[in-house]
């Protein structure tokens, strides 16, 4: 049986950096998956582990997070472990797979709900801000895109350097073996095309996404008041 980590192209952090002709951090970059369901067989699940596999084939650190007992967006549980879990990922992270099932043409709940935990800012902490993004979708049926152009207008939203390439999975249930690898297709060509252009993005932009994303009216605040403004949205429980 081949496996999508069976001929993947050899690349390294190293061998990227020298690429493009950078020098800087040699440190693995930091990804964090993403993925939206809570079914015990999760298409959503199993593109998430794999996207996992590649990823640290490729020589990056990645975590993937389950949203199993996180609590829905209220506004006020942030002391939640879950929430303070997936916060404290999104911090770690340098770049992030967004991965949701079409579910009645759009994102599900349950991804929806991750991204409604990670606020926009606290502070002078910035939680998306900068870090690159890759988007793929699984669905039942035919291929379709609206998922990912979803998912496009939040990283947008989040301050993300979203990447050109993103991935449709039509039929996912057609697209695993019974251990839940991917199997050999067009389909898992494109994920490790988008995999890998996420490494490299990723590497690309790290230690330079300050300077890209210094935003005027941020300095004039930290100019006038000391501080930035607190995030709408995700309050302690505390305010």
């Amino acid at each position: 049986m081949t496996h999508i980590d069976d001929d993947l192209p050899p690349h390294s952090v190293r061998r990227t950096l020298e690429s493009l002709g950078l020098q800087g951090p040699a440190h693995p970059p930091r990804i964090v998956v993403l993925y939206g369901s809570l079914r015990e067989i999760s298409y959503s699940r199993k593109l998430a582990l794999e996207c996992e596999r590649v990823l640290a084939a490729f020589g990056a650190e990645v975590q993937v997070f389950h949203p199993h007992g996180l609590p829905v967006f209220d506004r006020s549980a942030v002391d939640h472990p879950k929430v303070q879990a997936l916060r404290a990922a999104s911090l770690w992270s340098e770049g992030q797979v967004w991965i949701s099932p079409e579910q009645h043409g759009g994102m599900t709940a349950a991804f929806k709900n991750q991204i409604d935990w990670i606020p926009l800012s606290d502070g002078a902490v910035r939680p998306s801000q900068g870090r690159t993004l890759a988007v793929m979708e699984v669905s039942g049926g035919s291929q379709s895109f609206n998922a990912v152009n979803q998912l496009r207008l939040l990283g947008r939203w989040m301050r993300m350097f979203t990447i050109p390439n993103q991935s449709s999975v039509a039929k996912a249930w057609q697209e695993f073996d019974d251990d839940g690898r991917m199997r050999p297709s067009d389909y898992r060509d494109r994920v490790v095309d988008v995999l890998e252009e996420l490494f490299r993005f990723t590497l690309l932009l790290r230690g330079r996404s300050d300077v890209l994303t210094t935003r005027y009216s941020e300095q004039k605040q930290l100019r006038e008041q000391g501080a930035l403004k607190k995030g709408e949205g995700v309050a302690s429980a505390a305010d």
